[in-house]
């Protein structure tokens, strides 16, 4: 039976504490603060782990089941539970992340409009300038729509930039405040991005045993492939954020 958000937590509240085990999917997070908050232990389990155990179609009755397997593995991993102050930074990457790609098209769109004019600006965007030049040397042979289209999209860009300038700022200031991210920072080679992202997607350093198997969470080891006892090494998995791993 489905509960609606307020059914679900007097469920759990009525309920003595117990091992919860949850699909790490959409606001498993959240979920996970909220009934732990009541005494219950949360196990958030990846859906990569839990779709091998699915039997037949999917429903919710199969998935449940699913994943009441899958928590019963002695060998399973286990995703830890991110606090809020964890998400709260990833949502600034997520924002920042989006708001780049866009920017990337919006630039490459210019490059490729002017281009159609014979007009070949600098790769980049740091050569808007010059795309800012031709159209004023354009304006006089181009039909004035195309003109100020054109320059509102040179506007946008801009938008873009001095939005993904705030979103630095405040994460700057965050990393400030945060030791883990301020001792990240002063390793040569990891910056802003890379000890903001890494500090909020891990969070507890301690949930691993060894250097070896935090690289293997980042995605820094070959993925293998074998059978008949020849094993095959492929390429890095690259499993989590590239700012992480940058």
């Amino acid at each position: 039976m489905l509960l609606c958000h307020e059914r679900r937590l007097r469920a759990a509240t009525d309920r003595a504490p117990a091992v919860i085990a949850m699909e790490a999917c959409g606001s498993a997070h959240y979920w996970a603060r909220q009934l732990a908050s009541l005494g219950h232990e949360v196990r958030l389990i990846s859906a990569h782990f839990v779709r091998p155990f699915v039997k037949r179609n999917k429903t919710d009755v199969a998935d449940a089941h699913a994943i009441w397997e899958a928590a019963q593995r002695p060998e399973m991993r286990f995703v830890a539970v991110k606090s809020e102050a964890q998400q709260s930074v990833l949502t600034l990457h997520r924002v920042r992340e989006q708001l780049v790609k866009v920017r990337t098209m919006q630039v490459n769109q210019i490059h490729g409009l002017l281009y159609e004019f014979g007009v070949a600006v600098s790769a980049g965007r740091h050569s808007l300038r010059e795309a800012e030049q031709a159209l004023t040397q354009l304006a006089d042979t181009l039909p004035a729509m195309v003109i100020d289209t054109l320059r509102e999209q040179l506007h946008r860009i801009g938008m873009l930039t001095k939005d993904i300038a705030e979103i630095e700022r405040r994460l700057t200031v965050w990393q400030r405040q945060n030791e883990a991210a301020t001792r990240l920072t002063a390793i040569p080679g990891v910056a802003l991005l890379s000890a903001t992202a890494a500090v909020a997607t891990i969070g507890d350093a301690c949930m691993f045993r060894s250097g070896r198997e935090f690289a293997a969470f980042l995605g820094l080891v070959p993925r293998q492939s074998g059978t008949g006892g020849r094993v095959k090494l492929l390429g890095i998995s690259a499993a989590t954020s590239t700012c992480v791993l940058c």
